[in-house]
């Protein structure tokens, strides 16, 4: 008999499989259920270490599907939901927003109706009960670059390092208007809204959290830092938005792990937690870092592939800068990043072109095809 049953949805994907893997591994007393429906960007290989573990269950559903999240949460009798699965890239919500606002929106509304239902017909209701969701910066909108070589920042962590810089005065804090800019953002923010009025008109216990950028291993692909490390191993081009001028603040995804597993243990119920990397940087720098870093173990001369950055037309509508203020979670909760981001990046790029193999079947998408097949009949 396990202590808790926690439903981690979209746990194939990037962010979640290192939240999975956490959970198996520090909390064996916890039943670990990992949802996904196995989309582009779910993949099972991303849990090889922790498949077989008997605290893992694995299920391929659709958040989207009420009755289906009904079942499930009723089979596994959870009682913590996890909510990361999400589509989350604003080119694809660009061209196709619907997609969007089935799974982020309705997804999350079907999960929130499935569990309110279930937990209150316990005769505890909502007594240890809680519904956590992981949220975006983009929500927020975007900040002045009032400061383009940037400043000193005002935060300081175990993770600050030389290049430490904001590049303005203002960060999103917890009580930022929402000011969504993109469909991804605008899907976000409306799931975010469903979560707090699901509190609000229920009671049901619920906490927000706004990450920002994540970046470190089994990341898809489509995000900068794993596309570029692919490209400059395979000498193609490297694309980059307008001028490369756009500000992120950027956090290592088992930093975010951590964040995620101290919030969901000791965080206030209704409370809203930004968590951030304390770490700014212009994409066209991080670019210059990525090439640096990756000619250097690939033990081509320094500069090499510089040659492959290629200027192309600015995203529609793209903010020009975030950066996120986590001190409140740092304050209240005693979190805070581990890694510098030199270190950081340093451990990623080793990782990616350390797991080759991993990074040609996603690109390839066999990976797609054997988990279909794998999973077509459940």
């Amino acid at each position: 008999m396990f202590r808790r049953n926690i439903l981690i949805t979209g746990g194939a994907g990037f962010i979640g499989s290192h939240v999975v893997r956490l959970f198996v591994n520090k909390y064996p007393e916890y039943h670990i259920v990992n949802l996904d429906k196995l989309t582009y960007a779910g993949n099972l290989a991303n849990l090889k270490d922790v498949e077989k573990c008997p605290n893992y269950t694995f299920v391929k559903a659709d958040i989207a599907d009420l009755d289906k999240m009904r079942d499930i949460i009723k089979e596994y009798k959870i009682d913590g939901i996890i909510h990361l699965a999400a589509e989350s890239h604003v080119d694809r919500s660009i061209k196709d927003p619907f997609t969007f606002a089935r799974t982020n929106v309705m997804g999350t509304l079907s999960l929130l109706q499935a569990a309110r239902e279930y937990w209150e017909s316990l005769p505890d209701k909502y007594n240890d009960k809680l519904f956590y969701h992981i949220s975006t910066d983009e929500v927020y909108g975007a900040l002045e670059l009032t400061s383009p070589e940037g400043i000193e920042s005002p935060f300081s962590t175990a993770a600050s390092s030389d290049h430490h810089k904001a590049y303005g005065e203002d960060f999103f804090v917890e009580t930022t208007k929402y000011n969504p800019h993109s469909p991804y953002s605008a899907s976000k923010a409306a799931s975010d809204h469903f979560v707090r009025a699901y509190h609000d008109t229920y009671g049901m216990p619920t906490i927000v959290t706004n990450c920002s950028n994540n970046y470190g291993p089994y990341q898809f692909p489509e995000k900068l830092i794993p596309l570029f490390i692919n490209n400059i191993r395979k000498r193609k081009p490297l694309p980059v938005y307008g001028k490369g001028e756009n500000v992120r603040d950027w956090l290592f995804v088992e930093d975010h792990a951590r964040a995620i597993d101290t919030i969901f243990h000791k965080g206030k119920v209704a409370d809203t937690y930004n968590i951030g990397g304390f770490n700014e940087w212009k994409n066209i720098d991080i670019i210059h870092v990525i090439i640096k870093t990756v000619d250097r173990l690939l033990g081509n001369p320094e500069g090499y592939s510089d040659e492959l950055i290629t200027f192309v037309t600015d995203r529609a509508g793209h903010d020009l800068r975030y950066a996120i203020d986590s001190r409140k979670l740092q304050r209240e909760l005693g979190w805070e990043p581990s890694l510098q981001f030199e270190e950081g990046i340093e451990k990623t790029v080793k990782w990616y072109l350390d797991n080759q193999e991993w990074m040609d079947n996603i690109t390839s998408g066999n990976y797609e095809k054997y988990y279909e097949e794998m999973y077509s009949g459940r």
